[in-house]
Formats: structure tokens, sequence, C-alpha cells
């Protein structure tokens, strides 16, 4: 069972004995999370479509002595989040953050036949999915003394790239949904903030041919290479501690200044 009472002496920049669930985290920035917040004392509900990955990552945090534990959860499916999301809650005795951060990457030029089934899978799994977690996990997090909801999009919200119109669409919805609910669930002390990852090392670049990943990383990064999924973990952690209370509504760019080059 989780606990979430501390201590005189327990710094208010300790994750330590707080429950937090996590969508999409079977591998990639999701994985890194689950085991960085785990690694710091958290209680992760790992949760992913892939059942397999889910479980791999949940049963590494254990190997270490962590606490987790694997859902398979397609974020599609607004009855399949409302079952897990009480699961997790009721077996962790309570939530006091989510991290919404299921999505992939869909290829689909606008004049192509499917595109519209693209479309709609991209905005189930990246946008509708966001407060239909936030929905079912409302409840519990306003029993939290530090109720934190982050949303993870990209910087192809605020640069697209050509082909990725359904991803680009449903990133920026993210973006906006962040602020709207950061304003309405400001009054209840519920942060809610968005991080824009830049070029990360993750399943969804392993197929870029490495020699196109460093050109890219030279030409667009200010600090000129990819990210690890381990940095989007650190600065995930940072916006989910309890003594992040008065940062809400903010879109981070955690891109090596991708968004910040002129050329």
């Amino acid at each position: 069972m989780a606990t979430r009472s501390y201590s005189a002496g327990q710094a208010p920049r300790s994750i330590a004995g707080a429950a937090l669930l996590i969508t999409g985290a079977g591998s990639g920035i999701g994985a890194a999370a689950a085991r960085l917040f785990a690694s710091e004392g958290a209680w992760v509900a790992v949760t992913d479509q892939d059942a397999a990955a889910a479980e791999a990552v949940a049963s590494g945090i254990a190997a270490q002595d962590g606490r987790g534990r694997a859902w398979r959860l397609d974020v599609a499916d607004g009855t399949e989040i409302e079952r897990v999301v009480g699961e997790a809650a009721t077996e962790f005795d309570g939530l006091d953050c989510l991290i919404n951060n299921a999505g992939f990457a869909p290829q689909a030029a606008i004049g192509d036949a499917g595109y519209e089934d693209v479309w709609q899978r991209a905005l189930d799994v990246m946008l509708t999915a966001v407060p239909r977690t936030v929905r079912a996990a409302l409840p519990w997090l306003l029993r939290s003394p530090f109720p934190r909801i982050l949303n993870v999009a990209s910087t192809e919200a605020c640069a697209a790239t050509a082909g990725l119109t359904p991803y680009a669409a449903a990133k920026a919805g993210v973006t906006g949904l962040t602020r709207a609910l950061a304003v309405e669930l400001g009054p209840e002390g519920v942060t809610c903030n968005c991080l824009l990852p830049g070029p990360v090392e993750t399943g969804l670049t392993a197929g870029i041919p490495d020699q196109h990943k460093q050109a890219f990383a030279r030409r667009r990064t200010a600090l000129r290479r990819y990210g690890r999924p381990e940095e989007i973990a650190h600065i995930m952690l940072d916006l989910c501690l309890p003594s992040a209370s008065y940062l809400t509504g903010a879109t981070v760019p955690v891109d090596g200044g991708l968004l910040i080059r002129n050329g």
C-alpha cells in the first residue's frame, strides 16, 4: 500500500511514497519514467497496449527493489481506461500523479486513401485518451496532497513535418487541452503541465538511419544530438514533485534546443 504522509524531515523534493500511473510505459520515454519514479520510491502503475512490454518494465522495477505493477491498457478504449485507473488507484490506495504518455507516429500524407483511419486512430490514442484518463483519475487525484497531471506532447505541435499531420494535430491539441485543464482544475490544487520532447532515441525513431539522425541533430538542435529517454524522464520527475506546486499550464520543451535554433 502506498503512503503519502510526509515526515517533518522529509524533503519536499521527494516523490517517495507517491502513487502514479503512466500510459505508454512499456518502452521509450514512458519506460524510463517508470523506472526513474520507482527508483525514487514511488509506486508505479506501468500501463501499455503491449502487455508483455509493460510486464517486463514492472519486473525490472521489482528486480531493483522498486514498487511497480503492470496493466495492459489500450488508451483508445474508454471503458478500459476507467477499469485500469480504478484498479491501480485502489491497489495503491490513491493516486497522486497521472502521466499521459501513450503515443505513436502515424505516417499519412493528406491525399492517402487511408488517411481518415489514421487520423481517427491518432486522435483517439493521443488526444481523446487524455481527458478520458483525467476524468477517470480525477476523483483519486483530488484526495492527494499534491495532485499532478503531466501530458506528453511533442515539438511537432509547434513545428511540423510533412506526412505527420494527424500526429501534429493531436499533439497540438494536447497543448491546448493542458492549458484549459490547468485553468479548470487550478482551484482544486491540481497542476497540469505539458512536455514537448524533441528528437529522442526511442522506438519511434529507431527506423531512422543513424547518419540521418546525426545530420538532423547537428543542423537543428543547439546540443547537436538526439536526447535519451532518461533525460526526458528527469524533467518529468521534476514537474511531478510535491515541491512543483506553483507551475501549471506550462508547455516545457525538452528538445536539446530545437525550437530556439534559427539556423
